[in-house]
């Protein structure tokens, strides 16, 4: 297998588990679950926390799309 391939396989692997964490910690937007126990606005104040957690959860999504379609349309091979 190529080096290049490995990489981009290990970082598929972290990108998608910081994924998962990030979107993970996002407020929730609606009542849904969180309103079964009155706690959906409990944390709704802090906006600037939120807004930069987006940007990061973006960051992450766009860099995990991008090795995806790497790896799916075959320009990396391994």
């Amino acid at each position: 297998m190529h080096v290049a391939y490995i990489i981009c396989l290990v970082a598929e692997v972290i990108l998608a588990l910081m994924m998962v964490g990030l979107i993970l910690l996002h407020s929730p937007k609606g009542e849904g679950m969180g309103g079964i126990g009155g706690t959906a606005t409990l944390f709704s104040g802090k906006r600037g926390a939120e807004a930069g957690l987006d940007r990061v959860t973006w960051i992450v999504a766009v860099a995990f799309m991008l090795i995806c379609a790497l790896l799916g349309f075959g320009i990396i091979r391994g």
